[in-house]
């Protein structure tokens, strides 16, 4: 691991466009190659662009597999493992298709023109096949320039989930399965419709069925719950598996197609439950969970459960303290969990991507630590032999002085809590240095024990470093994780300024008086919300932000089912609730310099959240910037546009860095 006082500067904005982004390993059917994705960013065309690599499972060097000018993801083996589909941005303005090519080289294959793309794709078992999702409908695109000059129609809404983050206007595109021939030249053939929506197909083992995600209930718009449905792979009406009890996705038929696996939460609208991974008969059923006896929350890695051949075992990830592992769990003769899960890929790090071969015998798994960004690995099916396959950025990583966090606990109010601390690049001792608070989104999410940027340019700006996991988060059991829920502000804000004091008393190299604090989404909610209770804090940023919960109910797009479940009741019966839990109500008594973040497309947090604040500080006199990215929506700090990602991170060190004092280490 890097320590502080290595050779060379510490990690600048602009090295996020010299780190290659690793992601989606996927195992051959044989064992003995791995594809997966490689992604960088480009400052100057402002894009990202993506190849699928492959590397052998026993080692060696990695190879590019596609060279295409534009973005290749979502590598798919095919049963016999000749040939891989993926899916590719090649064409300017076009969304990706779905292609195929030679597992050994050669030209791909074309077996898609959709004019809303696709996503999903899954190899039928005897290879003839794939199935995926495309959205259907859409706005109709205009015949021509006069007509592209008019105006356009209304949009006439009839349903709450009208439109979705990231996606814009949802009304009117359904997202639904199709099958198309892996041989190409036939179109494909939708085997779905209907306005829901439906996704995660799945064959079953003979080739006869796909199982998949969709919520096609009467309350389908006031809730979150959703099914598992089944459908011929040659068409006709889908039946209902599961018992709409909560969602459910990602399903997975047993090898002996009798018995489908997914992933589960058995409340509606309870985002703080344990996702669990469960089981239910192909022709419907009581579902019956594996994993009660792991007090943790199952996490999607974008995959589905995993049977092992024999149908013995399900081998899934889940959240524990900071870290995302692999587990296993046994599944007896009746159908129960044989014994509780165990770990079988561990350790402090977080996995993000995980396969298994055809015969069952290796797991491939990507995974990342706090210094090291992801990378791909291999192991045996109970996590024994582990061998690391890629160091794609060795070259990056010799140049850069990356810290280490030293992680503490404490406890408050009965439940121990974690933090971690990160030193300034430059560090030595005697010295005395500002530091950042930084507080997750969610509130269910973890901050992890994975490579963050945030945190790695921070240190190089000169700033210490804290995070937390406060209650509220997820990987310390169902009751720490429902503990926020109906008390945004109350137990999590104390935990957090606990955590600091933690902090302060164990690194007595930390100046208490230049403290700064941000966080995005509800981490933005609470820096908001620290501002207006607190004055220890000599400047903050609040990112994305819920800051009034009355108006994000209606304006969201997930606001009329989130804010009612984690506030408590519906807006016009506990207006007094939903007012003292807004950060809003108390920003007459902010006194801290307040940068306030925001994406105009932002449906998540819609912008007016930002809005709002600002102008409340401004129209007191009191010092706030609110910077507005444009073209942009929730996920910004994430998959935003290079330049704007880049853009962000300046706007924000320029901010904390001469309010706290900084020393600057990045060679900026």
């Amino acid at each position: 691991m890097t320590t502080t006082d290595s050779a060379g500067r510490g990690m600048r904005p602009d090295d996020l466009t010299r780190i290659r982004f690793v992601s989606d390993p996927r195992i051959s059917p044989d064992g003995r190659r791995v594809a997966y994705v490689v992604t960088t960013l480009s400052e100057e065309k402002d894009e990202y662009l993506s190849n699928i690599w492959l590397v052998d499972a026993d080692g060696g060097a990695p190879r590019r597999f596609t060279a295409g000018p534009g973005r290749d993801t979502a590598p798919r083996w095919s049963p016999d493992g000749s040939r891989l589909a993926f899916i590719s941005e090649r064409e300017p303005g076009k969304k990706g298709q779905l292609l195929v090519m030679p597992a050994d080289g050669g030209e791909p294959v074309a077996l898609t023109d959709l004019k809303n793309g696709v996503s999903g794709p899954e190899w039928s078992p005897d290879g003839a096949r794939l199935a995926f999702v495309s959205r259907v409908g859409g706005w109709p695109e205009p015949e021509s320039e006069a007509e592209r000059r008019k105006s356009k129609p209304a949009r006439i809404i009839t349903t709450l989930k009208y439109r979705f983050n990231g996606e814009g206007w949802i009304y009117d595109r359904r997202p639904h399965v199709f099958t198309v021939t892996a041989a190409g030249g036939v179109a494909p053939v939708q085997l779905t419709d209907g306005d829901w929506g439906d996704a995660q197909p799945a064959w079953s083992p003979d080739g006869r069925w796909i199982a998949f995600a969709s919520a096609r209930h009467a309350e389908r718009d006031l809730d979150d719950a959703s099914d598992i449905w089944i459908v011929a792979a040659g068409g006709g009406e889908p039946r209902r598996i599961t018992d709409t009890l909560g969602p459910a996705m990602l399903p997975a038929f047993a090898p002996d197609g009798r018995t489908l696996a997914y992933l589960g939460r058995r409340h509606r609208a309870e985002f703080g439950r344990n996702w669990r991974v469960l089981t239910v008969p192909a022709d419907g059923g009581e579902p019956r969970s594996l994993t009660d006896a792991l007090d943790r929350s199952a996490a999607a890695l974008e995959r589905r459960p995993l049977w092992s051949p024999d149908g013995r075992w399900i081998t899934f990830a889940a959240e524990d303290h900071g870290a995302l592992s692999l587990y296993r769990v046994r599944r007896g003769p009746d159908g129960a969990a044989a014994g509780a899960p165990t770990a079988i890929v561990a350790g402090e790090r977080v996995v993000n991507g995980v396969s298994l071969s055809g015969d069952g015998q290796r797991l491939a798994f990507s995974a990342t630590d706090a210094t090291t960004p992801t990378e791909i690995f291999v192991c045996g099916a109970d996590g024994g032999g582990e061998r690391r396959l890629t160091d794609e950025n060795r070259e990056w990583r010799a140049s850069v002085t990356l810290p280490g966090p030293e992680r503490f606990h404490f406890e408050r109010a009965g439940f121990t809590v974690d933090g971690w601390l990160m030193k300034p690049v430059g560090f030595t001792e005697g010295g005395r240095y500002p530091a950042l608070l930084n507080i997750h989104g969610g509130p269910h999410a973890q901050y992890g024990m994975g490579f963050f940027d945030e945190f790695q340019v921070q240190a190089a700006a000169g700033f210490g470093v804290v995070y937390l996991n406060p209650r509220g988060s997820q990987g310390y059991g169902e009751a720490f994780t429902q503990a926020v829920v109906g008390d945004w502000g109350g137990g999590d804000h104390a935990d957090v300024m606990a955590g600091l004091d933690e902090a302060l008393r164990r690194a007595p190299w930390i100046d208490p008086e230049r403290l700064g604090v941000l966080g995005g989404s509800y981490g933005g909610f609470l820096t908001s919300w620290a501002v207006g209770h607190t004055d220890r804090f000599k400047a903050a940023c609040s990112e994305r932000a819920v800051n009034c919960h009355t108006s994000m109910f209606g304006t969201s797009d997930i606001g009329h089912i989130f804010n009612v479940s984690e506030v408590g009741g519906l807006p016009w019966e506990a207006p007094e609730v939903y007012a003292e839990r807004s950060p809003l109500t108390y920003a007459k008594n902010v006194t801290t310099p307040l940068l306030i973040i925001h994406s105009e497309e932002d449906l998540r947090c819609p912008i007016e959240q930002g809005e709002q604040l600002f102008v409340a500080l401004k129209k007191q006199g009191k010092e706030a910037v609110f910077v507005r990215f444009p073209d942009e929506n929730h996920e910004l700090s994430r998959s935003g546009k290079p330049r704007h990602r880049l853009e962000r991170f300046r706007i924000i060190l320029d901010w904390f860095v001469p309010r706290l004092k900084a020393e600057r280490t990045d060679g900026a």
